[in-house]
């Protein structure tokens, strides 16, 4: 049986968004390694020969687009932050006010572009597609800016902003709307003295073919990822031949499992990052910086590409 298969099936079936594993004494033991490398001409030969590239993105990469992350210090919308909105629990209790937080980040995003990160990722797609190479982003965050770049072999494991999906029938549907109803107009400031708006649950976005009340389509706090999508991001690491970890903390699961189990049957892992994570040491190369500076560079065409 496959080992990566195998092992994130089984986590997966017990491990819900947010939500670090349990590890058991012989997770924990695991053998020296050495310190990952940071020499860019090494890794650039690696690039030149991988014919499936898969790369993992995390807050990281949008933070230098103006994105707030919402985690640590400072990471606050209003008095909470998005471990206290992003859950069922707190859906259910006040709707209103979780749409609140939603409608100002679908907002924000609005006014939101790419990052030379984005960018760089975007044009090595499209420029080793042509080559019969292949690059696939599996990202953790819901903004789009992937998909605005221009990416296009793109799997969103937390799900979209500007996805709804109905909590009567259950149906899912792209929404680009500003505002995404009426009531919400102007509303969802995140300064610590501004008062929940209260918006009656009937006036908050309804479901256009039965309507129900819409929820924003990503993965809370507690929930368990989609799998289908895990499948298919399943099949896609086992496939690379070389596998970048951009802008992620390595802490969240499922996803700070992918990239150790990657590189746990011999596979190249780069982590492009602000700084060390759990995970470096498990890599091949560790580059620290801003992505928008670091990655660039790292994915520009090799000198043994043919141009077309």
């Amino acid at each position: 049986m496959n080992l990566f298969h195998f092992t994130t099936r089984r986590l997966v079936s017990q491990v819900y968004y947010g939500l670090k594993p349990t590890s058991s004494k012989k997770q924990r033991i695991c053998s020296e390694m050495a310190r990952p490398s940071s020499n860019m001409a090494d890794f650039r030969e690696v690039f030149a020969k991988a014919k499936h590239i898969a790369i993992l993105t995390g807050a990281g990469v949008s933070a230098e687009s103006g994105v707030p992350t919402f985690r640590g210090a400072g990471g606050y919308w209003r008095k909470w932050q998005a471990q206290e909105l992003a859950t069922p629990e707190a859906f259910a209790r006040n709707p209103s006010r979780v749409w609140e937080f939603y409608h100002y980040r679908r907002e924000l995003m609005m006014s939101k572009n790419p990052n030379p990160a984005h960018i760089s990722i975007a044009e090595c797609e499209a420029r080793l597609s042509k080559q019969g190479r292949s690059v696939v982003v599996i990202t953790q965050n819901i903004d789009e800016l992937h998909r605005k770049a221009g990416t296009k072999h793109l799997l969103e494991i937390h799900g979209s902003l500007f996805k709804t999906r109905c909590t009567s029938c259950g149906n899912v549907t792209e929404n680009y709307k500003s505002p995404i109803c009426p009531a919400l107009a102007g509303k969802g400031a995140p300064d610590p003295e501004v008062k929940d708006a209260g918006v009656p649950v009937e006036d908050l976005p309804r479901c256009e073919d039965c309507d129900g009340l819409l929820r924003p389509h990503v993965i809370w706090f507690g929930e368990t990822l989609d799998s289908d999508i895990l499948t298919a991001v399943e099949k896609e690491l086992e496939i690379c031949d070389l596998c970048l970890v951009v802008g992620t903390s390595s802490l969240v699961y499922p996803a700070a499992m992918f990239a150790p189990q990657v590189s746990a049957r011999g596979v190249p892992v780069a982590e492009f990052n602000m700084q060390s994570t759990p995970a470096t040491d498990k890599f091949s190369f560790h580059f620290e910086g801003p992505c928008g500076t670091t990655l660039p560079p790292a994915l520009a065409r090799h000198k043994t590409e043919i141009i077309s």
